[in-house]
């Protein structure tokens, strides 16, 4: 697909974490370790949607969570399979029926990707059907808000910020109200949103916790 071409290419130089694991794992990890613990074992499994480079597979493997995984990016899925070669993570996209592919999860994790995607509804679908009922899902995205616009434009930073010149960049901006009505139109319960990184109101990046009804 056309969508699936566009976002292939964006680059992992690395295998190293980026700099919003610093605040976004935290937040992943609260959310997570009590999940964890209502689960047997062998049913710690969790799909990471837009795996990139594997590093957030490789913390969470860590935290006992059995990961699968898939990103467009060939590089990324090069650098995971060269420093993770254990995790199963795969070339692919949510524009696929990855359900059929992979099966249902207790849980997924999906960090900084949404931004990045031509139609995040069907984005939001597979993310869905991933789930298993009563499954929970953390996304996150850039936090955009009234404050942090007029702070972004007051200080001469718009242009940076919202940089249309950057290949494979961001599309989409969210905002709390935007990717709450993402997810609750794929059918899912948005049980809270956490904002991570700076003040809530400067708020660096937001983690959505969305639960699959029973």
């Amino acid at each position: 697909m056309k969508e699936t071409a566009a976002i292939s290419g964006y680059h992992f130089a690395s295998g190293a974490h980026s700099p919003s694991h610093t605040y976004l794992l935290p937040c992943v990890r609260g959310e997570l370790t009590p999940l964890a613990k209502v689960l047997h074992p062998a049913a710690r499994r969790l799909f990471d949607l837009g795996c990139g480079n594997g590093s957030t597979a490789a913390a969470l493997i860590g935290d006992d969570w059995t990961v699968q995984g898939i990103d467009p990016s060939e590089t990324g899925i090069a650098q995971a399979r060269a420093n993770h070669p254990r995790i199963d993570l795969q070339t692919g996209s949510a524009y696929e029926d990855l359900a059929a592919r992979f099966g249902v999860f207790p849980a997924l994790v999906s960090l900084e990707v949404v931004e990045h995607l031509y139609d995040p509804r069907s984005f939001a679908r597979c993310m869905a059907k991933l789930l298993e009922p009563g499954g929970t899902a953390l996304i996150s995205t850039p936090y955009h808000g009234y404050l942090k616009n007029l702070a972004i434009a007051v200080s001469g930073r718009t242009d940076a910020h919202f940089n249309p010149l950057w290949e494979h960049g961001h599309i989409k901006f969210w905002s709390v109200p935007t990717l709450t009505q993402l997810l609750k139109g794929a059918g899912l319960e948005v049980l809270r949103v956490h904002r991570v990184g700076r003040v809530p109101a400067l708020a660096k990046s937001m983690v959505a916790v969305a639960r699959k009804p029973t």
